[in-house]
């Protein structure tokens, strides 16, 4: 999970090791979710980006499409902007995936401040990403209480299985939360960051304050801050402010997490709450100084979370052969899960290894299902053919997926093969 408060900026070149690709230790990681906030949302801008998506979603998307993530989700409401990637090969597993947003800025008119969330099934556990921007400044607490407040009463998904945000298993609170600094003057917060004794700083953070007295943040979790303050920098620099303002620093951007209670009692339909098989730990949670086109720092944790898979089986499984040489060897059958709901207006990608969205392909045929019955009786397939015109002129590695119209989300994939 990464948060950042881009304050207007251009993207800069590289976010390799914000998403920590060049390490060893998450080449492994299955999904990744980014919370931008104060992305350049100025009218002429904003039009630009109604035909193209953002430069930012664009970089991520460039960046992360090689090491085989898929943009799943994203939602933006004006400056705030939340994407979710997976793996490829995790697609059909992710299922019911909603988005909402929440506009909290001048009493609710202005989309400047408020909350983003994507939420989705994983392997049958149902999670929420939630993006925040709450109210600035030292004096605006409460504020910043009632707002989040708002923002999981306002926020509401269609379906039984989790209708608001505190109804999924798991929850992640990230953004730029906004919360400052108590009763400690800039020197001495200063002293504290330079001799490296934040554990001072802890005790007077609004944020670590409200979680033990705000009914709202009860059960939310979150790491240690053993990282300096990440707000308010010169841009450009790791300096903290040094203009006649002399704004004092504070931990602005944070990531925490909440596993539903068991007191919750039954879920709809009589479920019972996946506390007992859902943990969640942070192997992670740092800010990173190398980044400076901001005045804020990107923050990014990694999470460790297991828990039993509800879901081996994805909602369509599609057969094809090692390599296409020849034209008529590009057949694809497949077959639907019992409970899958087809629609006339599904169809079958063929992707290249390495592509950003499931609107990437390189072409696709419709998913017929002419002999659907027959089909159902006998566990047998359906079938397609891509035609010569349909094929890659070049030779190359390539994938197949299924996309549901119903669910706007592929539901089947195949191993890369050679065309």
């Amino acid at each position: 999970v990464v948060t950042w408060n881009v304050g207007t900026a251009m993207p800069p070149h590289d976010v390799t090791s914000l998403l920590h690709l060049n390490t060893g230790e998450t080449n492994d990681a299955d999904v990744i979710a980014i919370g931008l906030q104060e992305v350049n949302s100025k009218i002429n801008k904003r039009l630009k980006d109604a035909l193209f998506t953002d430069q930012w979603s664009e970089l991520f998307m460039d960046v992360l499409s090689p090491f085989h993530f898929i943009l799943v989700s994203t939602v933006r409401m004006q400056g705030v902007i939340l994407l979710v990637f997976a793996k490829y090969y995790h697609l059909p597993f992710l299922q019911d995936i909603q988005t909402d947003c929440t506009r909290t800025g001048l009493g609710g008119y202005w989309g400047n401040k408020g909350g983003v969330s994507v939420r989705l099934s994983i392997f049958g556990h149902m999670v929420c990403f939630l993006n925040c921007h709450l109210p600035a400044h030292l004096e605006k607490a409460e504020q910043r209480k009632e707002d989040f407040a708002t923002i999981l009463h306002m926020q509401q998904f269609e379906g039984r299985a989790a209708s608001g945000i505190l109804d999924h298993d798991l929850v992640f609170w990230f953004g730029d939360l906004n919360f400052r600094i108590e009763s400690l003057d800039i020197r001495f917060v200063k002293y504290a960051i330079d001799s490296n004794i934040l554990s001072q700083l802890w005790e007077k953070d609004q944020l670590n304050i409200a979680k033990s007295t705000w009914p709202v943040l009860s059960g939310f979790q979150e790491g240690p801050l053993n990282f300096p303050p990440t707000f308010k920098f010169d841009v450009g620099t790791n300096k903290y402010d040094s203009s006649a303002k002399k704004r004092k620093p504070a931990w602005t951007d944070r990531i925490l997490w909440k596993i539903k209670s068991p007191s919750v009692g039954l879920g709809a339909g009589g479920r019972q709450p996946s506390q007992g098989i859902l943990s969640v730990s942070q192997l992670c949670y740092c800010s990173h100084m190398e980044y400076t086109v901001s005045d804020h720092k990107p923050v990014a944790a990694i999470f460790a979370v297991q828990f039993a898979s509800k879901a081996d089986k994805p909602p369509v499984e599609i057969y094809v052969a090692d390599e296409w040489n020849r034209p008529e060897q590009a057949v694809v059958r497949y077959k639907m899960a019992a409970g899958f709901h087809r629609s006339s207006w599904d169809w079958i990608g063929l992707y290249r290894v390495g592509f950003r969205h499931p609107k990437d392909y390189v072409s696709y045929v419709w998913a017929r299902s002419d002999d659907g019955e027959r089909c159902w009786e006998k566990q047998l397939c359906a079938q397609v053919m891509f035609s010569e015109e349909a094929l890659p002129k070049g030779k190359g590695e390539y994938i197949l997926g299924y996309y549901s119209n119903t669910s706007s989300s592929i539901v089947g994939v195949t191993e890369p093969f050679q065309v």
